[in-house]
């Protein structure tokens, strides 16, 4: 197998074909992405004051860490709020009202897919107090009662996987039973993607990246396009009980998405590898067999940062952020047999 280069931009992943001789040729696309996400969560809550009472018309305010953006949001009539569309990551929150002091809710995790409830209670003061909150590290789910199991973009980096593919994750959510070899190759063609959630059928599960069906309907429950999982942030895999709006399933949804520029330019490289001078030999390929062939190679990088062109355009750094992810994959697996001869 020759190299295979794989491209990744935010919301876009660009597949390579495979012409005469299976040289790889790859077009390099450069996307630019305000910040909208296409894999949405929901933050939701609740504002009272000291004695229990709802207080209504409260501005809430909800800044995104890592890039900068604001968004804002008001209590309706019953001091209930829902603030929808909002990317994956890490957000401080401010609830504002006249004649109590202001407060502050840090460091609230958003993970794919999310629905997580912040809730307030105002103290009557000056305008001049605030009242800070620490997010909670672990929260219950009690807005929802969906199964569900999540792999951290830190987790599918650094953990050690038999080829670095995906389905690896998924087959660890609870529920999950499967058929995949104990090595193979991250393509979406060629590879296994036998798991099963539930008893449910393979064929039946569905794939999604960014917020997109990524499901290959006429490969029995594969993905069409398996980008490289250092350009993953993260991925969710929905098992049961989930929200009508993935519907398209009846079994396991397995959602991901991909990394996203922040304020901040930054830049990685990575190699893994395997190769039979680090192997053991076959147990039934007695010397002087030689050892199976083996050379896996991948590497590759990221790249992502703000748009800006000082004055001009963007100068705070928080309207428009790129990202760009190149990988290359290098597989040559060789067989050792033993045949009798008269």
């Amino acid at each position: 197998m020759r190299s295979l280069p794989v491209s990744v931009c935010t919301f876009l992943t660009a597949r390579c074909r495979w012409f005469s001789r299976a040289v790889p040729l790859c077009g390099v696309i450069l996307v630019l992405s305000t910040c909208l996400s296409a894999q949405e969560a929901t933050i939701v809550g609740t504002v009272a004051d000291q004695t229990g009472g709802l207080v209504p018309r409260v501005t809430i305010t909800i800044a995104n860490t890592q890039t900068g953006a604001v968004r804002t949001s008001v209590t309706n009539n019953l001091g209930h709020y829902v603030a929808s569309g909002l990317s994956i990551g890490t957000y401080d929150l401010s609830a504002e009202s006249r004649g109590f002091d202001l407060a502050i809710s840090r460091g609230v995790v958003l993970n794919v897919n999310d629905r997580v409830r912040v809730d307030f209670q105002l103290k009557i003061g000056t305008e001049k107090e605030n009242v800070l909150v620490e997010s909670i590290p672990v929260a219950v789910q009690a807005d929802s009662g969906e199964q569900s199991s999540l792999v951290s973009g830190t987790q599918i980096s650094e953990l050690s996987t038999n080829g670095r593919s995906i389905y690896s994750y998924i087959i660890l959510a609870p529920g999950a039973s499967n058929l995949m070899p104990s090595f193979q190759p991250p393509t979406p063609i060629g590879a296994n993607s036998s798991v099963s959630f539930n008893g449910n059928r393979q064929a039946h599960n569905l794939y999604m990246l960014d917020g997109g069906e990524n499901d290959d309907r006429g490969g029995a429950g594969s993905s069409i396009i398996v980008p490289s999982v250092d350009a993953i942030a993260e991925t969710q895999t929905l098992t049961s009980n989930y929200s009508a709006e993935y519907g398209l399933s009846s079994a396991g949804t397995i959602s991901s998405a991909l990394k996203s520029g922040t304020r901040t330019f930054h830049f990685s490289l990575w190699e893994f590898f395997r190769n039979d001078v680090l192997d053991a030999r076959n147990y039934f390929n007695a010397a002087p067999a030689p050892v199976a062939e083996l050379r896996y190679n991948l590497y590759g990088f990221n790249a992502g940062g703000p748009v800006t062109f000082g004055k001009l355009y963007n100068p705070n750094r928080t309207k428009t952020f790129f990202f760009y992810n190149m990988e290359w994959r290098k597989l040559i697996q060789g067989q050792t047999r033993i045949r009798l001869f008269p």
